[in-house]
């Protein structure tokens, strides 16, 4: 049977590059020479998270001069547009993530290219990072389809993207060769008439009351939807 027609439907906004408030984590455009010594610090110092870069295309990075490079290729980039994450009780950038695929036509976006330094990880922090970016393009510019791609060995993100309500669409086998081995990538996504929902568990685990006097969560962003 033929696909409805979508009444109405106007194509959607490409996002602005412009900063993103929250209550834990703002996020700003990405900006070497601002957030460039943080960065390499969260990334790539001494306490930083050696699995980190398993799964991304590119690092670790040994010396600072290609990390700084690497850095100012994302911060020239608007497809994928790169945002740092500032951690507000510390005023300093802990990680990066992105847009990427952005196709305002189809009102299809995706959120990757996500580098969270170990401060951030497992932490209310890298959960409103990712809601961030989610609520302005679902819940703001109106985008049809919001979508998560990782390489299905990377069991690290394939949780992340369940837990933060994303459903897994299907495996692409033999997709990409990275760091010269095969990647077969996991698709997942939220669509527009999945986000209220989604929105609401949100909202309701990042709420102060969600989490004890030591920080710990009393309910499970999963078990909220």
């Amino acid at each position: 049977m033929p696909q409805q027609p979508l009444i109405g439907w106007q194509p959607a906004p490409t996002p602005a590059h412009q900063p993103v408030g929250g209550q834990y984590v703002r996020l700003e455009p990405l900006d070497p020479a601002r957030h460039g010594d943080d960065l390499w610090q969260a990334l790539q110092g001494p306490d930083s998270d050696p699995a980190l870069w398993d799964y991304l295309p590119y690092g670790p990075f040994s010396e600072r001069a290609a990390f700084d490079a690497w850095l100012s290729g994302h911060a020239a980039s608007r497809d994928p547009l790169f945002f740092s994450v500032i951690d507000l009780s510390q005023q300093r950038a802990v990680g990066l993530l992105s847009y990427l695929r952005i196709a305002p036509k189809d009102g299809c976006i995706e959120i990757g290219h996500i580098a969270f330094g170990r401060a951030m990880q497992r932490s209310p922090a890298s959960t409103e990072a990712v809601y961030l970016l989610a609520k302005l393009a679902l819940g703001e510019l109106g985008y049809r389809r919001l979508e998560w791609k990782c390489n299905a060995d990377n069991a690290r993100s394939m949780r992340a993207a369940e837990r933060s309500g994303f459903r897994y669409e299907g495996l692409f086998r033999q997709h990409m060769v990275v760091k010269g081995r095969n990647r077969d990538t996991a698709w997942f996504s939220i669509l527009d008439s999945e986000w209220p929902a989604c929105n609401a568990a949100f909202e309701r685990w990042l709420a102060a009351d969600n989490f004890d006097d030591v920080g710990r969560q009393q309910q499970r962003l999963q078990d909220l939807r």
